[in-house]
């Protein structure tokens, strides 16, 4: 059974990280989503709440595989805890060349330190290519419409965040 690893923050799951799980699940058997926890950092979601809106999330679009992905956190290296949950493959989404070059570096630096682990590079779809979370928490946080960049069981959880 060949498990990736698909680290991020989540936060929260939009579009594009569910679209990039999707694209994952067809090319391995099991996805590690692993949500970064760093304790500098405020988020806007709990690790349990995101766990949560992932797993729903890839539920609703995905039903039959939903138990193929597992939630983890991680607060070290992603590296280091990939190797802990046995993955043999790093997921990682592009959305432009901007990422591509930051995205190689990191894969190169992750090739280094953990040469038996594989980093491939899943571009994301034309209509999720713009979107990242931190512009949905900005665009949700006063008071815009999100509904097109994150799944229905993120939307809700955001309108219940901000009292709507």
């Amino acid at each position: 059974m060949t498990s990736a690893f698909y680290p991020g923050s989540f936060d929260p799951m939009t579009n594009g990280h569910l679209d990039v799980l999707v694209q994952a699940l067809n090319v391995v058997d099991k996805v590690v989503v692993a949500i970064g926890v760093h304790p500098g950092k405020v988020p806007l979601f709990t690790f349990d709440e995101r766990a949560d809106l992932i797993r729903r999330s890839l539920a609703a679009v995905l039903p039959r595989r939903a138990g193929d992905v597992e939630v983890v956190s991680f607060a070290d290296l992603a590296v280091d805890a990939a190797r802990r949950h046995g993955a043999r493959v790093m997921v990682r989404g592009l959305r432009d060349g901007t990422d591509f070059d930051y995205e190689m570096q990191l894969a190169g630096m992750n090739a280094t330190m953990a040469p038996e682990l594989q980093t491939i590079f899943l571009p994301a779809s034309t209509l999720s290519r713009p979107i990242t979370a931190t512009l949905v928490r900005q665009i949700a946080g006063i008071g815009g419409d999100v509904s097109a960049f994150v799944p229905g069981p993120v939307l809700a959880a955001l309108n219940s965040k901000y009292g709507r």
